[in-house]
């Protein structure tokens, strides 16, 4: 059990993060779209019993359908607007929001867009949503779960010309501006920015999502947006939608905070580019993060940040410096096999020519390596980063040196180990071969950069390895809940120094 001395105490107020910017009063002249008693106003398309009120609150439970604001006056619209509601989703629940839509009959697909509400949701034939509340279905997906099913939360949208923001309590989670040729997977999905009115969405008699205190406050038509920023649409821009709408967590884990690039700056451009974020920390000797209070510490200064908080293991006594207790408060925990001791009792890191030496015996060096990677893969880790690393020496033998026996045993270990295998963007690894063949062994894989610099990129290799091979949702990494992290439910491993 962790416990703060009065030093870790004052580690946690120093790294403790600004405030979280708060949103405007809610405005006099702002429209009450429900009145806490009755429908007045709403106009029901599907199952009109989908949708109905009890104690102030507006309930959406039931198939496929739509509660459309219609207004005092029959035909509201909506333009530029910021619309406050509280929301609370029961277990397995999955609604929506929708703006900017039309009143049809639940024949008709409506047009607009809708924000996602959704935690935990299932659907048949084993499907699991990855996306999560706050995502702007189609065009910007969120991919971690910030609010808590039964628990109420504020909801905020805000438009103005062609920039969207959604904020979940007072967080923003997606800043989305439409391009003028904007992209959409679904080619029946009419949805651009422009105006109509307000929906409520019911897609399952399982799904009990919770309502009240919707408030909306139209803004000028001439009020500018936040951002004059011009996105430019190409392939790579297209790829992340058609991935995020297959419902592949488009996610780099493995970017660091390296070549002054900021926290601020990095969110900034996970909203803009629509790549959700890991932002890892190292741990081990000599690093940042080297016992229980510098990981409080840092927790402290990531908490409220809409991004995934991650550490990075180095070195094989990373487990002898930090608590289980501690390390399960991280999202995941990734490693590599980088840092070793060879059979001569030499500790390396193979990316420092230095420290490798000359290596005289490739083939004798990839027998070692591939056994320290075997090792490795005992640690409680989720994910094995730069996989299939070779120094630089040998990298151009690659192909010769990675024999498919020497590939079938790292990816048996990660196998047996539960190891997501690590695409990485920056070293443009694994290779092919290797991902079909974990592939069609069963494994599951993230993506990551593992930037030394402030750029970051935009996924273009696991992008494009996740094409070529085929993967698809189910073979994704995503972290696991509290209670099922490996770190908490693997024996503590000594591998091989």
């Amino acid at each position: 059990m962790l416990t703060l001395t009065r030093r870790d105490a004052l580690a946690l107020l120093l790294a403790a993060p600004a405030a979280v910017r708060s949103l405007p009063a809610q405005s006099a002249d702002s429209i009450a779209l429900f009145d806490g008693t009755s429908l007045r106003g709403w106009r029901a398309r599907g199952d009109a019993a989908a949708f109905r009120t009890n104690g102030g609150q507006l309930c959406a439970q039931g198939s496929n359908s739509r509660l459309f604001y219609a207004g005092p006056s029959g035909d509201a619209d909506f333009k530029n607007f910021e619309l406050n509601a509280e929301i609370s989703l029961q277990p397995g629940a999955e609604s929506a929001l929708c703006f900017h839509t039309a009143d049809r009959s639940s024949a008709a697909p409506a047009p607009g867009f809708e924000v996602l509400l959704a935690n935990d949701a299932r659907g048949p034939n084993g499907f699991i949503q990855r996306r999560k509340t706050g995502s702007l279905q189609g065009v910007r997906h969120v991919w971690k779960q910030f609010i808590a099913n039964n628990e109420w939360f504020t909801l905020n949208i805000l438009v103005r010309q062609k920039q969207v923001q959604i904020r979940l309590n007072g967080m923003l989670v997606v800043d989305y501006i439409e391009p003028a040729d904007a992209f959409s997977a679904n080619p029946d999905f009419e949805c651009r920015i422009g105006h109509g009115t307000i929906a409520i969405e019911a897609l399952s008699p399982q799904s009990v999502a919770l309502f009240r205190n919707l408030r909306v406050h139209r803004l000028p038509d001439s009020i500018p947006q936040l951002s004059d920023e011009n996105p430019q649409v190409d392939e790579v821009y297209r790829d992340i939608i058609r991935l995020g709408s297959a419902n592949i967590p488009v996610v780099d884990y493995h970017a660091h905070l390296k070549g002054g690039l900021t926290l601020e700056q990095a969110l900034n451009n996970s909203r803009r580019v629509g790549i959700g974020y890991g932002i890892a920390i190292n741990c081990g000797l000599s690093f940042p993060v080297h016992s229980d209070a510098s990981i409080l510490a840092y927790l402290q200064s990531m908490k409220g940040q809409p991004c995934y908080v991650a550490m990075q293991a180095e070195g094989r006594e990373w487990q002898t410096l930090v608590s289980p207790e501690a390390v399960a408060r991280f999202d995941y925990v990734f490693t590599d096999a980088m840092t070793f001791t060879d059979d001569h009792g030499k500790r390396m890191r193979i990316w420092i020519p230095e420290e490798i030496g000359v290596i005289t015996d490739s083939q004798a060096f990839m027998e070692m390596y591939v056994k320290r990677i075997e090792s490795v893969m005992r640690e409680p880790i989720d994910i094995y980063a730069n996989a299939t690393y070779l120094p630089d020496q040998i990298v151009a033998h690659y192909d010769e040196l990675w024999t498919p026996q020497r590939m079938r045993r790292v990816i048996d270990a990660t196998l047996h180990h539960n190891v997501a295998i690590e695409i990485n963007n920056r070293r443009r690894i694994p290779s092919r071969t290797f991902i079909q063949m974990a592939k069609a062994a069963g494994c599951t894989f993230s993506f990551g950069t593992n930037n030394a610099e402030a750029e970051l990129g935009r996924l273009e290799y696991p992008i494009q390895m996740t094409k070529e091979c085929g993967l698809v949702w189910e073979e994704i990494f995503v972290p696991k809940p509290d209670g099922q992290k490996p770190i908490q439910i693997r024996k503590k491993h000594a591998s091989l120094a």
